[in-house]
């Protein structure tokens, strides 16, 4: 009859073995993703993915409403109204 601690042991080598496995698939793909985008990116840019300075899309349009807000304050001043 197999002592009931060797069994734990082997499950739990079994069970850490197929979370390593599976750690390595997933760091695999996400390197290979990685690989996918820097030859996209060097092949040919798109021009409409950043803004000037290296911003993207979604940051350029928060600086663009903050501009916008600074502006409305600066009139505001310009014009004697208090905020």
């Amino acid at each position: 009859m197999m002592d009931p601690v060797l069994v734990i042991a082997a499950t739990c080598l079994v069970g850490i073995t197929v979370v390593a496995f599976a750690l390595l698939r997933a760091w695999q793909g996400w390197l290979q993703l990685k690989r996918e985008e820097i030859e996209r990116g060097t092949a040919r840019p798109d021009p409409a993915a950043e803004i000037e300075g290296g911003a993207s899309v979604g940051a350029a349009r928060i600086e663009l409403a903050d501009m916008k807000e600074r502006i409305k304050k600066l009139e505001a001043i310009a014009s004697g109204v208090e905020l």
